[in-house]
């Protein structure tokens, strides 16, 4: 049986100048712009088609905050639909707070990189298929890696970045990709900071690698500019689910749009 790609929208919640959440956009993990209120904008989606949806508090790591799960309520109450949440999480507490919320998933990327136990403590408290590791890869030409790949006749590797891409780590993503798996990660998120917000198309070969190296189901995310864009994410990189932010929200494509665009092409989705 062959199993339906999902195709994800997501918001990246900040705190405005009044301290009150508002969902940004922005290029490379900068340029942040406002974008809209993060309750409206998850009702709007759930009502889109969505398959799901995705809720990041893009800077909570960064500052050492705890995520904002009295907005996170206040999104599960207009999804229907399975509901990731992530930004800020470092304990099996902050896991249990975040789905007390509502959340359905938890995404995790600076916490389980800085402690990678609390990928298995999660997994074995609330079961793996509520934890999501994220991995915001950053390519690299030089030879600290461990897992190369030829892009455009230059041989590079990726590394994971934490605090929102703000710092490196040394930590090959490869390698980190197959070592969540193990652990018990039900999902890897797979964000490309080379590719965030340019709209050039996801970056194929950091899905494919990862894709290659674990059974792990893939969520493919940065650089999505269209309908085409998904469908070469699935074909050619071999990922699960597709997720992207800016064509939905400035109405470039709807959902039903890319899901059209998908199934003509001989990709199954869910209607």
């Amino acid at each position: 049986m062959t199993l339906t790609k999902r195709v994800i929208p997501c918001i990246d919640v900040d705190l405005d100048e009044s301290g009150e959440p508002a969902v940004y956009t922005g290029v490379n993990f900068e340029e942040l712009k406002y974008t809209g209120d993060p309750v409206e904008m998850a009702k709007r989606y759930n009502e889109a088609g969505a398959d799901e949806f995705v809720f990041l508090d893009i800077t909570a790591s960064a500052d050492g905050r705890e995520t904002m799960l009295e907005t996170v309520s206040r999104v599960a109450d207009e999804v229907f639909i399975p509901l990731t949440v992530g930004g800020g999480i470092r304990t099996r507490e902050d896991v249990k707070e975040t789905l007390r919320a509502g959340a359905d998933k938890v995404s995790i990327n600076t916490g389980a990189l800085e402690r990678p136990a609390l990928i298995t403590d999660a997994a074995s408290a609330f079961g793996s298929q509520c934890v999501v590791i994220s991995i915001d890869a950053k390519r690299r030409y030089d030879e600290r890696g461990e897992q190369y790949e030829r892009i455009d006749g230059e041989s590079c590797w990726f590394e994971c970045t934490i605090k929102g891409g703000r710092e490196g780590t040394g930590v090959d993503v490869i390698e980190w990709a197959a070592d969540a798996h193990q652990r018990g990660a039900g999902e890897l998120f797979v964000n490309s900071i080379d590719a965030d917000g340019t709209k050039d198309g996801y970056d194929i070969p950091l899905t494919r690698a990862v894709c290659d190296v674990t059974p792990t189901p893939v969520i493919a995310s940065s650089g999505c500019g269209g309908p085409e864009d998904m469908y070469e994410v699935f074909t050619d990189a071999g990922a699960d689910a597709a997720l992207a932010a800016s064509i939905f929200h400035f109405d470039e494509y709807s959902i039903d749009d890319v899901k059209a665009y998908l199934a003509d092409n001989g990709v199954p989705v869910r209607y």
